[in-house]
């Protein structure tokens, strides 16, 4: 019976002994399912938080997007007005420029019709009074008084009729060299050229001597002519053609080596002209053996 009594109190203690570290072994369970628990509610909370972030990326993305574009319209605008701006500031100053030729063309008509108007209100020189003649002491015969008085020189004839203006003798010299009338077309390029030396026109009338000259045979005098047109407006627009008509009269006057040196000048200073196109051709015939 006492056996029997031990034996259950040793039982007793073993499943005490036994049910301690089982009770541990299960609080330690729970602590570690509660430290998970969190762990997983700190990871959704970080998930939540990660994608507020991505939102509010997305969200600055596309204001900086919208920032770029609204930027680059502003520019591509403030591009746009600048532009149209040149453009405007481009026309007025051609605009300016052909008021100041028109203007510079109405002065030079008005000094022509200033001169004119001076010559034709100069007054005449006072008659001479009539001789006396000193036996009778009477007026004596008209006759008698033109002869005795001295003779009167001549008036020098002005370079240009009255009223003549750079228009009109531009226009008129054109004509006599469109007419073929060459000698006399010179002759009025000269005239212009002498009596409008600052026109807009000038520097195409010096081309214009050497043109005509050219086409009357007289290639030595349209060679001096170019000449003076080239040293004295090296920038007018006709002064390419010059250039190589001056080559042409040096070819007809048998001057192949300074002819060939004009042609060459002129494909080297003018290589996208019309001009420079003549002179190549010329210079292909001149060098052939």
């Amino acid at each position: 019976m006492a056996h029997r009594s031990l034996h259950v109190a040793l039982l007793v203690t073993i499943s005490l002994v036994a049910a301690r570290p089982a009770g541990a072994a299960n609080k330690e369970q729970l602590q570690l399912m509660a430290d998970i628990r969190m762990l997983q509610e700190q990871a959704q909370q970080l998930q939540v938080l990660i994608g507020s972030l991505n939102e509010a990326l997305k969200a600055v993305n596309a204001r900086i997007d919208q920032q770029t574009e609204t930027n680059r319209r502003g520019f591509a605008d403030q591009k746009l007005a600048g532009d149209t701006l040149l453009n405007d500031l481009r026309v007025v100053r051609e605009k300016m420029d052909d008021n100041n030729v028109r203007v510079g063309s109405l002065t030079q008509e008005v000094d022509a019709l200033r001169e004119t108007v001076q010559q034709l209100t100069i007054a005449p020189p006072p008659a001479a009074p009539p001789a006396i003649d000193p036996t009778t002491g009477l007026p004596t015969t008209p006759e008698a008084t033109a002869a005795a008085a001295p003779p009167v020189p001549p008036a020098a004839s002005p370079a240009l009729s009255a009223g003549t203006s750079p228009t009109r003798l531009y226009s008129g010299a054109y004509s006599d060299y469109t007419a073929g009338q060459y000698d006399l077309a010179a002759i009025g390029f000269e005239s212009y050229v002498r009596s409008f030396p600052r026109s807009e026109l000038t520097d195409d009338a010096q081309v214009y001597v050497g043109h005509s000259y050219l086409q009357a045979g007289k290639y030595d005098k349209a060679v001096e002519a170019y000449d003076l047109a080239i040293r004295t407006y090296p920038t007018g627009n006709l002064i390419p053609d010059a250039q190589y008509k001056r080559g042409v009269a040096l070819k007809s006057l048998k001057q192949i080596p300074r002819a060939i040196e004009a042609f060459e000048l002129v494909t080297r200073l003018y290589p996208t002209s019309d001009a420079a196109l003549l002179a190549k051709q010329e210079l292909v015939s001149l060098k052939q053996p």
